[in-house]
C-alpha cells in the first residue's frame, strides 16, 4: 500500500468502529514509521506491530520506540514482537538466527533494562509476542502483556488460553473471505497460504494442531484452506470469529480478504463485520 491507501485503511477502519489496526514487518515500511504513520492518521485508533522482528532494530531503540510513540500519541501503540524466519534474519538483514525462545527472552530483558531518557520511559508497557508453540506462549505470559498468534483455529486459540492462563492478553489472527463461490474462496487461500506453507515454524504448529503431512503439501488441502481462510456469508464469518472469543480469545485481527484475489482490504468485509 501506498501513503494515501495506508491513510485510506486507517481512516476506514476507524470509521468503522474497530478499536485498533495490526500490520506485519517484512521488507517494505519499517514498522516504528509505519505506526506513526497509521496513529497521525487516526484519532483514537489503537495501532500495533503484528509483528516487529526483533532482528531489525537492538532492544534499545525497541524501547525509545515503544515510549516515545505511547508518549507521542497517548498511549495507542501496541509492540508485537516476533523472531521472524530464518530467511528474514540470515539472508535478507545478515544476522544469526538464534534459537527462538532464549532469543526472544534475552530481547526482553535487555527491552526492560534499556537505559533511555528517564522523562520518556514506561513503566508498564505494551509489549506481545507472536507465539505458536507453547515454549513462547509461556514465555509470552511471563514477560510480556500476551500472545498474537498468526494462521490458528478456534481449537488452538483454546489450548493457547490454558497455557496463557486467564489474566494474558490472546490476540489470535483470523483471514476471511466474502464470498459464497467455493473456487472463488480456495484460490484466495491457496494465494495467501503458499507463502507460509515453506517456514517451518508454521508448519510445525499446524502439525501440532492436528493437520496431516498431506493438508500441507503442495498448496494445502480443502480442509487447511477452508479452516485458514473463512469464507461464506456474513453470518458464517461471524459465527466463525465468535468460536475465537468462546475459545478465550480476548482480540480476533481480521485480515479481510478480497474475493478476486487483488492485493489489499475488502472494506465491505469490514463493514459488514464493524462492531454494531
Amino acid at each position: 500500500m501506498d501513503r494515501e491507501k495506508l491513510a485510506l485503511l486507517a481512516n476506514n477502519v476507524e470509521k468503522f468502529g474497530f478499536g485498533s489496526l495490526w500490520f506485519p514487518e517484512a521488507t517494505s515500511f519499517e514498522s516504528f514509521s509505519l505506526a506513526a504513520y497509521l496513529l497521525a492518521n487516526s484519532n483514537k485508533l489503537i495501532v500495533g506491530t503484528g509483528i516487529a522482528n526483533i532482528y531489525a532494530r537492538d532492544a534499545v531503540t525497541s524501547a525509545q520506540g515503544h515510549d516515545g510513540l505511547n508518549a507521542l500519541f497517548k498511549n495507542r501503540f501496541i509492540l508485537g514482537l516476533g523472531v521472524s524466519h530464518v530467511s528474514f534474519v540470515e539472508e535478507i538483514r545478515g544476522h544469526k538466527f538464534g534459537k527462538p525462545v532464549s532469543s526472544m527472552s534475552d530481547y526482553l530483558e535487555k527491552l526492560g533494562n534499556a537505559d533511555i531518557d528517564p522523562n520518556l520511559r514506561m513503566k508498564d508497557r505494551n509489549i506481545i509476542l507472536a507465539a505458536l508453540g507453547p515454549r513462547m506462549l509461556e514465555l509470552a505470559a511471563a514477560k510480556s502483556k500476551g500472545a498474537i498468534p498468526y494462521s490458528v483455529t478456534p481449537d488452538y486459540t483454546a489450548k493457547a488460553r490454558e497455557i496463557l492462563g486467564p489474566e494474558a492478553w490472546l490476540c489470535v489472527e483470523q483471514k476471511v473471505c466474502l464470498t459464497n463461490i467455493e473456487s472463488e474462496a480456495r484460490n484466495v487461500a491457496r494465494k495467501q497460504m503458499g507463502r507460509y506453507l515453506r517456514w517451518p515454524n508454521y508448519l510445525n504448529n499446524w502439525m501440532r494442531m492436528g493437520f496431516k503431512e498431506a493438508d500441507l503439501e503442495g498448496h494445502g488441502s480443502s480442509k487447511f484452506l477452508d479452516a485458514m481462510v473463512c469464507w461464506g456469508s456474513e453470518k458464517r464469518i461471524m459465527s466463525y470469529l465468535e468460536e475465537h472469543f468462546s475459545s478465550g480469545a480476548d482480540h480476533v485481527v481480521v485480515q479481510a480478504l478480497q474475493p478476486d484475489g487483488m492485493e489489499g482490504t475488502d472494506f465491505s468485509v469490514l463493514q459488514a463485520l464493524a462492531p454494531k
